[in-house]
Order: C-alpha cells, then structure tokens, then sequence
C-alpha cells in the first residue's frame, strides 16, 4: 500500500477529534487496525478508519461498551438491536436517577432528620404492590363504611409505571400525609359525618353547601365579621335546614360549626393537589379557605 495513502495517529487524531492516546487504545483493543507500519515501527491507517472511529465515537457517547461496539463492527450484533437493548437499560437508568432526584429535591426543601430522609427514600422506591397496600390501609382506616366507596375512589393515587419526577415527590408527601395518624383521624370523622351505610345514599354535603355560599362572598372581599355576611350566613342556614331537613335554629347553626371545623384541615387541600399531581387530574379548587370564611362567620354569629 502507498504510504502517501496512510495517516499517521496524529493525522487520525486531527481528523476524528480523538486524542492519540485513545486512537492508540482502539487499536490495541482491535476496534480500529493499522493498515501499515513505518520502518520505524509506526502505525499507518487508511482513509476508512476517519469513517469508522467517527462511528465509533458516536456509540461511545451514547454510551455503549467495547464489547457492544466490537460485535456491532465485526456485525456480530444489528445495531438496532443493540440500540433497543441499549435504550432499554438507559430507561431503567432514567427511573433510578428520576427517583433519587425526586428524593433530594424533597430532602433539599424540607431538611429532615436521617430517619425521615431514610423513610422518605424508601416511599419513593417502593413497589407498586406495596404502594397498593399503603393506599389501601389509609382509605380502609378513613373511610370503612362501604357508603363511601365513591368518595374512597376519588381519594386513590394511581402512579404511572414511568412517573415523572413531580410526581414522585407528590407520592412521597402523599403517602406521608396518608401514613399519618392524626390526618387519618380527622378525614375519618369528616367521612363519618358525611356516609350512612351501604344501604343508604351519602349525607347531604353541608361542606359543599358551606363553599357554595362563601366563595362568592369571598370573591367578593367580604369580611366573616361584617354585617355584610349577614346575609350569606342566613342563606347557608336555611339552605341547609332544607338539606337536613330540621328546623332552622341555633341548634342547627351549631351543628354546621361542629361539622366545618372538623373538615376543616387544610391538609386536606394538600392531600388532593398531591392526588391530581399523581393522577394528572386538572388541579382541585382549595376548600379551605371557603371553610375558614363559613366557620368564623358562624361562629361570631352562633351563642
């Protein structure tokens, strides 16, 4: 062969981009062989090894092994074939590095103790099936009577299979919110006072009623305190009167104060911001503040 035909390794390098040293390696692991050799002893490559060390450097960065790249040149292996292989080992990758980012992130934001960073990581890697049984213990513990199956559906996550890392961190804080007992309490009590029995339909919603009526007024910049919530008080009185089907009185005033306290947990709104996060639902409209405006309303109001 003509030498003027040949490049020397650092003709190669200047060509490629790669650095003697690397174009020297691929030739001692046979990913790349010298046409010739000078007297001296020096290697020689033809013009197709500009061709196939660009080849090669495009596999290596998107990250295949030697071995991987040594079988798809000698066409031990199709290329596409090791690309889809590939491709799905970076997809598993992916998911590990989404989920320890989704972790630190959340453990960045809150500083926890290690025993809380330690939970908090094991929520996020844990299987499907044992998310299952987390979601399940919490909603069996909230809402036990069957009255309430509709409700109980409304209140279940269902992470996808490739979650993104938003919504591994609503999972996280989710299933905290859902592994704590004094939440879990308080939704219960609301869930009591809103379900019969199996047999029968649910409550009448004086917490929906209770929104119905104060949004507006908070909309509109109404006081509770103002005599121009007046007005508002006396329609939510008497629109839930109607509901329940009981005299519009001050015992009854003091039982929509009972009932919107203990649904009053803004924790609540976190728990369904977190549920859409997870579930891509359109985000919830917050019922605490609503909540907040009927009790102090009713309660400067009620003796």
């Amino acid at each position: 062969m003509d030498d003027g035909t040949l490049l020397s390794i650092g003709d190669l390098a200047r060509q490629t981009g790669l650095t003697v040293k690397t174009i020297r390696f691929y030739s001692d692991e046979g990913i790349v062989t010298p046409a010739d050799r000078t007297r001296a002893g020096h290697r020689r490559y033809g013009p197709e090894a500009v061709t196939r060390l660009a080849f090669v450097r495009t596999l290596r960065e998107l990250g295949l092994g030697l071995d991987a790249i040594r079988q798809v040149l000698d066409r031990g292996l199709a290329l596409d074939e090791v690309a889809a292989q590939h491709a799905a080992a970076l997809d598993v990758q992916i998911g590990i590095l989404r989920l320890r980012r989704a972790v630190l992130t959340a453990v960045a934001r809150r500083r926890p103790t290690p025993e809380e960073t330690h939970r908090m990581h094991e929520l996020a890697r844990m299987p499907e099936a044992e998310r299952r049984r987390l979601v399940d213990d919490f909603l069996d513990a909230v809402f036990p009577d069957p009255g309430c199956a509709a409700v109980r559906r409304s209140l279940t996550p269902e992470l996808p299979d490739r979650p993104t890392e938003e919504q591994l961190r609503a999972w996280i804080e989710l299933a905290e919110l859902a592994l704590d007992p004094d939440f879990r309490a308080g939704l219960r009590r609301t869930a009591r006072a809103h379900c019969y029995g199996a047999s029968t339909p649910p409550r009448p919603d004086v917490v929906a009623l209770a929104r119905e009526h104060a949004q507006p007024a908070l909309d509109a910049g109404i006081a509770p305190e103002s005599p121009e919530a007046d007005p508002v008080v006396t329609a939510l009185s008497a629109h839930c009167a109607r509901t329940l089907d009981r005299p519009d009185d001050t015992a009854l005033r003091h039982h929509l104060l009972t009932r919107l306290e203990t649904a009053h947990d803004p924790r609540r709104d976190r728990y369904t911001e977190l549920l859409a996060l997870i579930n891509a639902w359109p985000p919830p409209a917050r019922l605490a503040p609503a909540l907040a405006w009927s009790t102090i309303a009713l309660r400067v109001r009620t003796a």
